[in-house]
Parts: structure tokens; sequence; C-alpha cells
């Protein structure tokens, strides 16, 4: 089964490119993004990989830790590496989690349970669905999936933009608007009433109609 925005990300210790890990204790009380892939070697996801690497500081920034995951060897993984280095400009600097026996993704529901053998005996279309981003809050819940097909490569500056916006809802009681960016005019709660809005907000509200009451962004 899918998993559900809300739900308990399933905990896992794994061997990555940066050594064995346990997945909750390494997200500790960040936010993380866990973004998948179906093979080593394969075109979209090295200039995915690659641009991850450029935008890091980004994540880095908003207190995000990155890991990627690919149905391969660790070995597979630090060949890989190189490539992605040469044809990208920039190296993966953040853990690639091997999943060779797909134990991570069955977890994460991207495999069906029934899948097992040799991950050199399958191709990446056979592995398709192992295409998924998941940004997991420090409470260890999924906030946010995406998945994608093997033809069109992510966006990870859309993946900022939401974590952007599930950091600022987290802290206060809005909701942002359609193609909002940081900075823009955001939606106060629909769980506020307008007594409790008034607390927070003496000046009021624009209101075009009751039920959309728009606010600048809280500090």
């Amino acid at each position: 089964m899918a998993l559900q925005i809300g739900e308990t990300a399933p905990d896992f210790e794994a061997e990555t490119t940066e050594g064995t890990l346990r997945f909750h204790e390494w997200i500790g009380d960040s936010w993380a993004v866990l973004f998948s892939h179906p093979k080593d070697f394969t075109p979209v996801c090295t200039t995915e990989l690659g641009y991850m690497a450029s935008i890091k500081p980004e994540f880095d920034r908003r207190g995000v830790k990155v890991i990627g995951l690919s149905v391969d060897q660790t070995e597979d993984h630090e060949a890989w590496a190189r490539d992605i280095e040469e044809t990208q400009g920039h190296a993966p600097n953040y853990p690639l989690i091997a999943d060779p026996d797909f134990a991570v993704s069955k977890a994460y529901g991207m495999l069906p349970a029934a899948v097992s053998g040799d991950p050199r005996d399958r191709t990446p279309a056979d592995n398709q669905t192992v295409r998924n981003v998941f940004v997991i809050g420090p409470d260890k819940k999924i906030k946010l999936v995406l998945v994608y097909p093997m033809t069109t490569g992510r966006n990870f500056d859309e993946v900022l933009r939401v974590i952007d916006s599930l950091q600022l809802t987290a802290k206060n009681k809005v909701a942002t608007p359609a193609n909002w960016q940081q900075g823009d005019d955001v939606i106060i709660a629909g769980s506020v009433s307008d007594d409790e809005a008034r607390e927070t907000y003496p000046d009021g509200w624009e209101s075009p109609k009751p039920y959309i009451r728009i606010v600048p962004q809280p500090e």
C-alpha cells in the first residue's frame, strides 16, 4: 500500500555511501527529503542527483537533510557518483541508500511485496515505480509525497517551495495559496475562528469571501 500524508515514515537500517544508518536516528530533529531511483546509471536520475548536489546548501539552510535511494549495491552507487560528477559538475554530497533486497522500496510502497531476486537482473522499467520524493518532518511523519514517471526529471526547486510552505504552516495557523512563494501573502487557516484570528491579526484581513482571509506572511 502506498504511504499517505500524516503516516509515520517507516524506519529502517541500511547501508549507504556514507556508512550504515538507522533512518529515524539519522533524521534526528531535522526535516528530511528521501528521493528514490529505479536503477543506477540511468540518464534522468543522473541529472537529478547532480542538480540536488548543486542546491543542497538551500536544503541545509532550511534544516533539511537529503538522502537518496537506488535499487543497487553501494559499490555501484560509488561508481555512478563519479559519472554524476563528470557529467553534471557535482558529485552527490549526501548519502545514497543501497537497496539490493528491495526492503526500503517495499516498506515505502514503491515495489510490490512479491518482488525478489538479484537487482542486477532487473531493468529500470521493472523498477519504474521507485521514483518518489518523500518530505518527512522532525516528528517522522510524511508531509509530502511526489511520484514522477521515468521520463520526467524532478523539479527540486518546487520541493524547496513546498518545504518553505510546510515549515511556515507548521509554526503558524496559516495556509499558502496557489503558486505561493516566500514572502507572499497567506491565508488564515480554516480551523481558526474570526475571534481567534483577531487576536493574532488585530488590523484585520482582506476577505473577498467570508471563508477566504488573506494576511501578510508571518515573520
